[in-house]
């Protein structure tokens, strides 16, 4: 009875990390599980939504940039105007301004994309836009620096500034 718990708290912790240090010679599964980029779950069934509730896709309002290529991608190359907000995992004012800015750019329906730039695994791209104190928030249209701002403004200063970035 003992082995058996063991063996089903084993299944149950088995995780994708578990399974990405098999060697790819043991199984095509193993592979197959490297390039995923979605987590599993070996035991609970796929969930769907109730037929009552209508299943709509949503557009991410935000996402982390990855890279400078990422970045030059997604941002610069961007048919939106995007709201860049350099922040760090460490500063406090950052973590009260990341969610007013992400309500904000929500308000606008998809016309603004957010990029979430952390300034300490991209230290590269803060210094080449000059950021020099964080939350530093950056609008940019077709590849443009439009406007920007350092700090924390309050709900009617954001929306007003996302609002200006779109045109409106």
């Amino acid at each position: 009875m003992m082995a058996h718990r063991l063996l089903v708290r084993r299944i149950w912790t088995l995780s994708v990390k578990d399974l990405r240090c098999l060697p790819a010679s043991t199984s095509s599964f193993s592979t197959s599980m490297r390039s995923s980029t979605t987590p599993l779950s070996f035991i609970s069934p796929k969930r769907t939504l109730p037929r009552s509730l209508p299943h709509t896709s949503r557009r991410e309002v935000s996402f982390n940039v990855q890279d400078h290529e990422d970045f030059t991608e997604r941002v610069i190359n961007s048919d939106l105007p995007v709201l860049i907000d350099f922040h760090a995992q460490w500063c406090g004012p950052c973590k009260i301004l990341g969610p007013r800015l992400e309500k904000a750019v929500a308000k606008q329906k998809g016309k603004v994309a957010m990029a979430k730039v952390d300034i300490d695994d991209h230290t590269d791209l803060a210094i080449e836009y000059g950021v020099s104190a964080v939350p530093t928030v950056i609008a940019m249209r077709g590849g443009d620096v439009i406007d920007q701002f350092v700090g924390i403004k309050d709900d009617e200063a954001l929306d007003s500034f996302v609002s200006k970035l779109v045109g409106q």
